[in-house]
């Protein structure tokens, strides 16, 4: 849930990377998702635009002073700017290009400066409904702050203290005694709303964390690392539906390991396993950066490509079978070897289902194993 959704840009001036800092240690991805976090939750942000917008309006036409037709101005401004630079950001985050995430922070910490200067200005003005509707808005939005902004919780914290520090210093200004108290409310109030969105966002990395390693289990061989079954099928649907351009080829190599069962029996499961991690490492080895390695049950693998010439296919698989086949020193001391028979459907996709594709390399394959092992065979029109 976390996980999913646009990206967008990472603050680039130190002081807003400063705001955004997660803490140590946070994946990229989580990263990536904690600043996309800074752009959701629609509802709480035109409800704050509104509110503030309305309470400012009210306040101006009821106390009709210089001071609070520039505070209302300056929240106009303020509000259309943010809503411009977030629209902005949101099409330019599905368009993949950059997005102004910079602006939009110090947009979001000039409303909450505003949010504070409306409250200032109501309770040394003497009027006390003012002062009262001012103060009990600020306060409402806090809660809106720590939830929509919890992806960066330094900025939280100085937009709580922007939104209500500013009615201490009007509290030793009004000469009322009664509400010096908020001097020993409010910073009560900031701190424990600070702490709150502190634990809120350690709450949700973690959630982030383990929707990330739930993903990669789903979609990756708990033994080698390698992408699984499922991940092969998707893949497969990927290219024949969206991604293959007309006239383009999708490769399956399917291979499977000869010779690996007495080996598993003699040596243990244990170098049975080792050794089918050394094959995935040998077969990423032979593909850096032209294809996804898949092992999709026991000592069976599968490698994708795409765009690849006839040619091109035949001299990799005849490189697989070497690599494959050359000599394993596994921990044990012993030396292990193996062969392999290899599968290919070299197809264009169009029209054909992954099963179909997959079919067609393991028709391939079980001719390769029946004519001696050790070789590969490309699939043809009988199967």
């Amino acid at each position: 849930m976390f996980l999913s959704g646009q990206v967008y840009s990472a603050p680039r001036w130190r002081f807003t990377r400063w705001l955004a800092e997660p803490g140590r240690d946070v994946p990229a991805e989580i990263r990536e998702a904690l600043v996309g976090s800074l752009f959701g939750t629609l509802s709480i942000f035109f409800g704050g635009i509104i509110n503030t917008l309305m309470v400012a309006t009210v306040i101006t036409l009821h106390l009709r002073r210089p001071e609070f037709l520039v505070w209302l101005g300056l929240e106009i401004a303020i509000c259309l700017s943010r809503v411009v630079v977030l629209f902005h950001a949101r099409r330019a985050s599905r368009a993949a290009r950059p997005t102004p995430t910079d602006w939009h922070m110090c947009l979001t910490l000039a409303w909450a400066t505003s949010v504070g200067l409306g409250a200032y200005l109501s309770v040394v003005s003497g009027d006390w409904l003012s002062a009262a509707m001012a103060c009990l808005s600020a306060a409402a939005m806090c809660g809106g702050i720590c939830f929509r902004n919890y992806g960066a919780p330094r900025m939280t914290a100085l937009m709580i203290l922007l939104s209500l520090g500013p009615i201490c210093a009007g509290a030793l200004v009004a000469h009322e005694p009664l509400f010096l108290l908020t001097l020993l409310q409010l910073p009560v109030y900031v701190i424990s709303m600070t702490s709150a969105s502190f634990r809120m966002n350690a709450m949700v990395v973690a959630t982030m964390r383990s929707e990330r390693e739930n993903a990669h289990r789903a979609r990756h061989d708990s033994l080698t690392g390698l992408l699984n079954r499922s991940s092969l099928l998707a893949e497969i649907r990927e290219a024949s539906v969206h991604r293959m351009a007309a006239g383009r080829y999708l490769t399956l190599l399917y291979m499977d390991l000869d010779g690996f069962k007495p080996v598993n029996d003699s040596f243990g499961h244990g170098s049975g396993d080792e050794l089918l991690v050394r094959v995935g490492e040998r077969l990423r080895g032979a593909v850096p950066g032209r294809g996804l390695v898949y092992r999709i049950g026991g000592d069976e693998f599968v490698i994708v490509l795409r765009n690849e010439s006839t040619q091109s296919v035949q001299a990799l698989a005849l490189d697989l079978l070497r690599e494959v086949s050359a000599p394993y020193l596994l921990s044990t001391g012993h030396q292990a070897r193996l062969g392999v028979s290899i599968g290919i459907a070299h197809v264009r996709p169009e029209g054909l289902t992954a099963d179909d594709i997959l079919h067609l390399a393991d028709r391939a394959l079980y001719r390769a194993k029946a004519q001696g092992k050790g070789q590969f065979q490309f699939a043809t029109s009988d199967d």
